[in-house]
C-alpha cells in the first residue's frame, strides 16, 4: 500500500488552518482582559473583638483610640484612664501686656560695700561668702596704727579733763572762803573748758574712725550696717585693708530689682505702678509678681530703649542677682479674648495645637497664641466661643494621634 505524501494539497491546507488557529489563540492570551475577582468568603467575627478592628465587606472598621479623618476617638474607659477633661471656651477680658527682657539686680538701696575708714592689718575674719548676717554683726577685726593713736589721744584728753575738773572744784571751794582771787578762779575754769573741748575732739576723732573707746588700743571692727547676705568677700587674714578697697559686700535680697529694657515705641503703653510678672529659666513654671516702680528719663542712644525697674519680693531667696529674666508688664489697656490653661496647648510638628471635642472624637486644632498670664494663655485665633477644649489629658490624646499617624505612614 502506498503512503500519502505530506506535500499534497490537502495536507498543506490542513497545516495552514492549524497555524492560523494557533496565532489567534496567542493573540487572545496576550490581551489584558479583566478577570472577575473571586467572591470573598463571609468574614468571621471573633468573640473578643471588643474595640479592635473588624473587617466588614472587605473594609476595616476603625480601632478605638486611633484617628479617623484627623480626630482621635477614645472609649469611655480609655477617656477615664487618661484623665481627659474638657472646658467650654469662653471670651474673657484680659489686660494688654508688654513683654520685655530684663536682668535681676540686687536692691541698690539695700546694698553696702564695706571697707575700713583707715588702713589696718586684718587679724580676724568672722564671716564668709553667702553668710546671712544681722545688723551690727562684726565681720572682721583689724589692727590699725591710726586707731591706736586716736585712742591714746582720747585717753590723754580724758586724764587732762579730770585734772582740770579737780582744779576747778578746788578753786570754787577756796573762792567761797575768799582764799583765792577771782582771777585764779577764772583761770581754773578756763583750763577746765579747754580740757573738756580737747576731750570732745578726741571722742569725735574716734567716732569718725568708726571705733569706740572700748576694746583694744589699736583694734578696729568692721560690722554689717543692716541685715543681709554677704555676696562678696575680699577679707584675708594678714592682708592690709585700705579705705578704697571693700572687704565685704552685703545685700538685702528680700526685695530685688528687675531692670527691664523698654522699647521707645512702647513707652506710652506703661506707667509707674503697673503690675508685672517675672519669669526665669531656672523656674519655668513659676511666676513672680512685682510692680513697675520706676521708668527712666533718658533713652539709650544705641539700643533706643528706656530702663524700667520692677521690684519683686524674694523672701525664699530663689531669685539671684544677674539672672536673666522675662518681665510681662500689665498695662492699663484691656481687650477680650479666649483664654485656656497652659496644659491645653501641645506642640505638634512645631505648631501649637489644642484638641476640641466634636463628632464623637477629639480633633486637633492649630491655634495662634498670645500672652501667658498665671498659668493661662490667650488664644488669638483658631478657637471660637463654646468650643469644648481638652484641658486635662491632652498629652495622652496627643500620643494616640501620633501613634495613629505613624501607623498610617507604615501602612502606606
Amino acid at each position: 500500500m502506498r503512503t500519502k505524501s505530506p506535500n499534497t494539497p490537502s495536507t498543506r491546507r490542513a497545516l495552514a488552518i492549524a497555524a492560523s488557529l494557533a496565532l489567534l489563540t496567542l493573540a487572545g492570551c496576550s490581551e489584558n482582559q479583566a478577570v472577575p475577582p473571586a467572591m470573598p468568603s463571609k468574614p468571621t467575627v471573633p468573640s473578643n473583638a471588643g474595640d479592635h478592628a473588624v473587617e466588614v465587606g472587605g473594609h476595616a472598621k476603625e480601632e478605638s483610640g486611633h484617628a479617623e479623618g484627623g480626630a482621635v476617638r477614645l472609649s469611655d474607659v480609655e477617656r477615664k484612664q487618661a484623665g481627659v477633661r474638657v472646658e467650654r471656651a469662653e471670651v474673657q477680658e484680659v489686660a494688654d501686656q508688654l513683654v520685655v527682657t530684663a536682668t535681676i539686680l540686687a536692691n541698690q538701696d539695700r546694698l553696702a560695700r564695706i571697707s575700713p575708714r583707715v588702713p589696718g592689718r586684718i587679724v580676724r575674719v568672722h564671716a564668709s561668702l553667702g553668710d546671712r548676717v544681722a545688723a551690727g554683726q562684726v565681720l572682721a577685726v583689724l589692727d590699725s596704727i591710726e586707731v591706736g593713736e586716736a585712742r591714746s589721744a582720747h585717753a590723754q584728753a580724758e586724764s587732762e579733763e579730770r585734772v582740770a575738773l579737780a582744779n576747778l572744784e578746788r578753786a570754787e571751794r577756796l573762792q567761797v572762803d575768799q582764799i583765792v582771787s577771782q582771777k585764779d578762779f577764772l583761770r581754773a575754769k578756763a583750763e577746765h573748758d579747754k580740757a573738756r573741748a580737747a576731750l570732745r575732739a578726741a571722742a569725735d576723732k574716734l567716732q569718725m574712725l568708726g571705733v569706740g573707746t572700748d576694746g583694744g588700743v589699736s583694734t578696729l571692727s568692721v560690722a554689717a550696717p543692716f541685715a543681709g547676705t554677704i555676696i562678696d568677700k575680699k577679707a584675708v587674714i594678714g592682708e592690709l585693708a585700705q579705705p578704697d578697697k571693700p572687704l565685704f559686700a552685703v545685700a538685702d535680697l528680700s526685695v530685688l530689682w528687675i531692670e527691664a529694657n523698654i522699647a521707645e515705641k512702647d513707652l506710652s503703653r506703661i506707667r509707674a505702678g503697673d503690675a508685672a510678672l517675672v519669669t526665669v529659666t531656672a523656674y519655668p513654671q513659676e511666676r513672680f509678681t512685682g510692680r513697675l516702680t520706676y521708668i527712666g528719663d533718658t533713652v539709650d542712644r544705641e539700643t533706643r530703649t528706656i530702663r524700667g525697674r520692677i521690684e519683686v519680693r524674694n523672701a525664699d531667696g530663689r531669685l539671684k542677682p544677674e539672672m536673666f529674666a522675662t518681665a510681662t508688664i500689665q498695662t492699663a489697656a484691656r481687650s477680650r479674648a479666649i483664654v485656656v490653661p497652659d496644659e491645653a496647648v501641645v506642640l505638634m510638628s512645631g505648631q501649637p495645637m489644642v484638641f476640641v471635642e466634636e463628632h464623637e472624637g477629639f480633633e486637633p486644632r492649630a491655634v495662634q497664641l498670645g500672652e501667658r498670664v498665671l498659668g493661662r494663655v490667650v488664644v488669638r485665633s483658631g478657637l471660637k466661643p463654646a468650643d469644648l477644649v481638652v484641658v486635662a489629658g491632652t498629652y495622652a490624646i496627643k500620643a494616640r494621634a501620633l501613634k495613629a499617624t505613624l501607623g498610617e505612614g507604615h501602612a502606606h
